[in-house]
């Protein structure tokens, strides 16, 4: 009756007052009598009329700017995905994509359509919402710089830092003095083109060689610390050797730069004894909160914006104050977490790539159409890797680090990625820098970020130790050693139970190690050890409760699946343990392109399912990185399908093959000796009864513990005693035989442990 009323009513209100607002337009036309209105004429059908408009619309610049913003974004993605299989930065793709929509590609090849998507009067609107990136991204570089490291350890960093920014410095100077007649603008002093040569040369990228670190599992050694320390130090020099440049080439001279560089210093003044401190005040206040209200919110927005105004007002550009900004943000690391999530996304998913392709529309390669101007490509690639890789390789070695260490150092601070190409940005705005060197400089920042990657794969197989088995690993081998990985807390509780299930009796003759990779994405250098506690805290506590001792592993990984299966691969483990739970129905290949494991919509299901392809097997229950982690891994590997595991008494094993047996014989007997476990065994098929073997290998088994393993024949399974059971053992083929038949199993079975095959 309600509903009813309620349709009476809303039929009433629309209709009525759409009568009414009819009659108003007819009395409203009414007036126009007398009036001179020019009322527009075509020729065209309404139809044509139609496409003009549609067409005007867009070429309007706001639809021009949301169609460029929604390709970048995509193209970035996908060559970013690309390089980070190949295990490079995602970074690099996203430099190279900007390259690849600029002239020097789709511009050369495809003219018509980069002319319709980047017209020219539209990179205006490109190239301010890019620096709006620029200034989200140097803000959290600031906030990303830890201060605590650079007081307590800056001694040894400092010297190596410093020595790989004068050096590389004097050599990019030294390189302007040969290139200067041919290459430096007509209207730009030698002062001017020699400085920005030698901070082109001088820059590390901090960003990168962070994540760098992270992703290869070194940020807790001493080269990890010493190396990030170098970083920090390197950008916070470089980019206060830069401000003063861009005074200086702003001014036209270095008298005339003194002003500048005064108020600079005032300003950097204000923000460490006065805007600092006061920043810190709110920082204590709100230290605890989980979040930050909107005033607070505002009041750091504000003084970012503040800042960076400052710094471009003065004459040192408005990124030098975003950086300062973040530098200056209070040191707790939960409150400097709390404005990284807000400002991150935004600022690297959306604006960045923005700055990409703008700089990939000014590198314009097809100017280098001469073998002689490849030389001078060669020779600044050469001036640059020998002025930084070369000096911050010897820098190390002076303060007492060892050649590999050495080596290491250099080729990570040879990294330059973004910071660099925001240098040359700016430097191509002043005028400083040419088409033709711009190029260049380009290209070489690619090529110096992508060989430290190699470099480092290279330096780790030259210093390659080829001693003999120790007696540790000779131990090792005696041990049966479980690896597991999860990405929950909860997860990973689960699977510490099943893992001490296996092994609780020969606690000294096993080995279980619990680790847990986080997206590179998600992680900056200075809160990896907070995130590792709130991680492992579950399980460590469930490992006290056990009494257990175990190994834990962290690390940051931009592909984590690949991340699992080479660990997994190259230790000496018996078992590999993954749990999968709520990603279980998750996984898409265009997921992966764009950076996120679809939730809501899976675009290959819908399409599988609508074209009548979906293979039930293949799109449950394992998601796209479970199944990666089967296929290469060559260890077997235990799928655990928690269902709130809280005990293991009762384990029921369906046998469907005389194979099933043979895969899984090996864990009923660990169970059986360690738990003490309840064994109920099905022969599914009957085709266990019949093989006279396997019969008298269970019968064996069931000798030895009367009270503990029951085979059952071929007969019925009930609801009621699936539930009553606290973890399932199947085989794989089991598993899939379950899935092809839609069983009714599946909705009431418990936690469920899948065994795959040892591919060894």
């Amino acid at each position: 009756m309600k509903n009813f009323r309620n349709s009476i009513f809303y039929i009433g209100v629309i209709g009525g007052f759409s009568v009414l607002m009819y009659w108003i337009i007819l009395m409203g036309v009414k007036l126009e009598t007398g009036r001179n209105l020019k009322i527009p004429t075509s020729d065209k059908s309404q139809w044509g009329e139609f496409l003009d408009s549609l067409i005007k619309n867009l070429h309007h610049p706001l639809a021009l700017l949301l169609a460029q913003i929604v390709t970048i974004i995509f193209v970035a993605r996908i060559f970013g995905w690309i390089c980070i299989k190949i295990k490079q930065p995602a970074v690099i793709g996203e430099m190279i994509a900007g390259i690849v929509m600029g002239p020097s590609l789709i511009g050369m090849y495809l003219p018509e359509f980069s002319a319709v998507l980047f017209p020219a009067e539209s990179l205006g609107n490109l190239q301010f919402l890019s620096q709006i990136g620029l200034i989200l991204f140097m803000y959290i570089v600031g906030m990303e710089i830890d201060m605590k490291i650079l007081r307590n350890k800056a001694h040894d960093a400092v010297v190596i830092s410093h020595a790989s920014i004068i050096i590389p410095f004097v050599l990019g100077m030294g390189l302007a003095y040969f290139i200067y007649d041919e290459f430096a603008p007509a209207d730009v002093q030698f002062t001017s083109f020699g400085l920005f040569a030698g901070i082109a040369m001088s820059i590390t990228a901090f960003p990168v060689l962070a994540r760098i670190v992270q992703e290869r599992g070194i940020h807790k050694t001493k080269l990890g610390t010493i190396v990030i320390t170098c970083a920090a130090a390197d950008d916070i020099t470089a980019w206060c050797i830069l401000a003063v440049v861009i005074a200086i080439v702003k001014a036209g001279s270095f008298g005339s730069a003194i002003y500048t560089v005064l108020l600079a210093l005032g300003y950097v003044f204000l923000m460490i004894k006065v805007v600092r401190p006061f920043l810190k005040r709110i920082g204590d206040l709100y230290a605890a909160s989980e979040k930050l209200s909107k005033p607070i919110v505002a009041i750091f927005f504000l003084t970012l914006v503040v800042s960076s105004y400052l710094t471009e007002v003065i004459g040192i550009h408005a990124l030098f104050g975003a950086f300062i900004a973040g530098a200056i943000m209070p040191e707790n690391i939960r409150f400097r977490n709390l404005f990284i999530e807000k400002v991150e996304d935004v600022a690297l998913v959306l604006l960045l790539p923005l700055f990409f392709v703008f700089t990939g529309l000014r590198t314009q390669i097809g100017l280098l159409n001469e073998p002689y101007l490849w030389k001078i490509a060669g020779l600044i690639f050469v001036v640059a890797v020998v002025g930084k890789f070369v000096s911050s390789t010897l820098a190390a070695k002076f303060v007492g680090q060892n050649w590999k260490d050495s080596l290491s150092i250099g080729a990570l601070m040879n990294t330059r990625g973004l910071t660099e190409l925001v240098a040359l940005n700016i430097g191509y705005d002043l005028g400083v820098l040419s088409p033709e060197l711009f190029s260049m400089m380009v290209i070489m920042a690619l090529a110096t970020t992508f060989m430290t990657g190699p470099t480092l794969d290279l330096i780790n197989w030259l210093f390659k130790s080829g001693k003999n088995e120790t007696e540790e690993d000779t131990a090792l081998k005696n041990k049966y050693r479980i690896l597991l990985s999860f990405d929950r807390p909860e997860s990973g509780r689960a699977l510490l139970k099943v893992a001490d299930g296996l092994t609780s009796k020969r606690a000294d003759s096993s080995e279980i190690t619990a680790m847990h990779f986080l997206p590179t994405e998600e992680l900056h250098h200075y809160n990896t050890d907070v995130y590792e506690t709130e991680k492992f805290k579950d399980v460590i506590d469930e490992s006290t409760a056990l009494n257990r001792n175990i190994t834990t592993m962290f690390k940051a990984s931009s592909d984590i699946d690949s991340e699992i299966v080479n660990v997994a691969n190259k230790s000496k483990h018996d078992l590999l343990l993954v749990g999968i739970g709520e990603s279980i129905y998750q996984g898409s290949l265009l997921g992966r392109v764009l950076g996120f494991t679809t939730r809501i919509i899976n675009p290959e299901k819908i399409i599988n399912t609508v074209t009548g392809k979906e293979n039930i097997l293949e799109s449950a229950p394992f998601d796209d990185g479970t199944r990666q982690i089967i296929a290469k891994s060559q260890i077997p590997v235990g799928i655990l399908i928690d269902k709130d595991l809280s005990q293991i008494n009762t384990i029921f094993i369906p046998l469907f093959s005389l194979k099933d047996w043979d895969l899984i014989q090996n864990y009923v007997q660990k169970f059986i000796q360690n738990l003490e476990a309840r064994i109920i065994i099905l022969d599914v098929e009957g085709k266990i009864m019949e093989d006279l073997d396997t019969k008298e290998k269970i019968r064996l088994m069931e000798q030895a513990a009367p009270n503990q393993l029951t085979l059952r024949k071929e007969q019925p399974v009930e609801k009621d005693f699936l539930e009553q059971n606290d973890l399932m053992l199947i085989s794989i083929d089991g598993w899939k035989y379950l899935m092809d038949t839609k069983s009714w199993w599946l909705t009431n079975i418990p936690s469920t442990l899948i065994i795959s095959e040892d591919k060894k």
